[in-house]
């Protein structure tokens, strides 16, 4: 059984954009990304180019331009809604390729809907100044 260690002591500010290093091996260097909220948490995110995500129950995600020096740039921050895998993968890419992602980063720790809906709202409000000002370039 896996048990979840809750941190309460005042968030750590640092950098939104972390990766997660949970094996040595050369293949899994950048397979976990953590992504920070406005109230400091930590998100766990699988990551997938758009063309190899596979079909997703429902989960948060974050569409993201990686550009060839490795660094990120978050375009979209959203959640699969439909229960059929395929209908949220057919979504996701849709989205992924109108927005210009190449990745897509998935949280699947949130399990219901009002869990998803805090983890995107709070993701969400850490970084929609930087998506504005994106946005209006």
């Amino acid at each position: 059984m896996w048990s979840r260690r809750v941190d309460f002591e005042t968030p750590q500010w640092g950098p939104a954009d972390e990766p997660a290093l949970v094996c040595s091996e050369a293949a899994f260097a950048q397979a976990f990304h953590y992504w920070r909220g406005a109230s400091g948490r930590r998100y766990l995110h699988s990551v997938y180019t758009l063309i190899g995500c596979p079909a997703l129950p429902r989960a948060n995600y974050i569409l993201v331009r990686r550009f060839e020096d490795g660094s990120r740039a978050a375009l979209a921050f959203g959640q699969t809604r439909d229960d059929t895998a395929s209908l949220n993968l057919a979504h996701l890419r849709h989205q992924g390729a109108k927005c210009g992602a190449n990745e897509v980063h998935i949280h699947l720790l949130a399990e219901s809907t009002d869990s998803r809906a805090l983890v995107e709202a709070d993701l969400v409000a850490a970084h929609t100044r930087r998506l504005a000002a994106a946005n209006a370039a």
